[in-house]
């Protein structure tokens, strides 16, 4: 009960630069599609459980349109198991797509690895997402790491938003935090690059701040074994910590 509730007031992430990709747990695929600051057109499904959407005789695949992107993020993705999709322009984009990248894209979706960068020219895609189980442990590709931040900085705001308080007059109003910009988000690359944990549940907020802090956990690829470490690392004073002026309205990265 314990590593559930962690699992639920954590977020890992592990970047690895290089091949452009986001390994994380705790960041689903509504708050995904909510924080990016640039929204797909349309997503191709190559693995899913969406019972509504269109289908492309070409690729023999789903595909949903922005217009029903807000319906697919309010079903229950993490209760479908695999759940792996590439953004794309038009579908006249897919039925240009030759027989070698279908199959690339298949295994994709199969492997949750690419047979090479999974960026592609007929689609324009930004994205790559593949998850077993969504929130639990995705794998992110990101064509502009820009977008990884900003996403970042406005799910780190919906965690920590204090939700109604009331005001001088008794009456309550909902006063969200600012987004963490992403040049303070960048700060910690080093650390995500190692794999870190910014923890909720670990939080320490009053009038003046907010403090969310971080420990270093390493490159993990069990869930399990992650929150095991994170229980270990978090015995130990933090790491950093990303801190909001509440006054000011203002987000800094301390470290070390």
């Amino acid at each position: 009960m314990k590593n559930q509730a962690s699992r639920k007031n954590i977020i890992y992430i592990h970047m690895n630069h290089t091949a452009r990709y986001i390994l994380s747990s705790g960041i689903q695929f509504p708050d995904f599609m909510k924080g990016i600051p640039v929204k797909p057109s349309n997503l191709l499904l190559l693995s899913h459980k969406f019972e509504d959407g269109y289908y492309n005789m070409h690729t023999r695949l789903n595909f949903v349109t922005g217009e029903n992107v807000e319906q697919l993020a309010g079903d229950e993705v993490f209760r479908y198991g695999n759940f792996c999709w590439v953004d794309f322009s038009d579908e006249e984009d897919l039925n240009e797509l030759t027989g070698q990248e279908l199959a690339e894209l298949l295994y994709l979706s199969h492997i949750k690895s690419p047979l090479r960068p999974p960026f592609y020219r007929m689609l324009g895609n930004q994205f790559v997402y593949l998850t077993e189980e969504d929130g639990n442990f995705n794998k992110t590709y990101y064509k502009n790491w820009e977008h990884f931040f900003s996403m970042m900085g406005v799910v780190i705001s919906h965690r920590v938003s204090p939700g109604r308080e009331k005001n001088l007059f008794g009456r309550r109003k909902y006063r969200p935090a600012p987004f963490v910009p992403a040049d303070i988000l960048q700060m910690l690359s080093v650390q995500m690059r190692e794999g870190v944990v910014l923890s909720f549940e670990k939080m320490t907020a009053d009038r003046q701040k907010i403090e969310v802090p971080l420990w270093t956990v390493g490159d993990l690829m069990d869930t399990d074994e992650m929150l095991e470490e994170y229980m270990k690392q978090s015995r130990r004073p933090p790491e950093g910590k990303i801190v909001l002026d509440r006054k000011a309205g203002e987000w800094q990265a301390l470290l070390g």
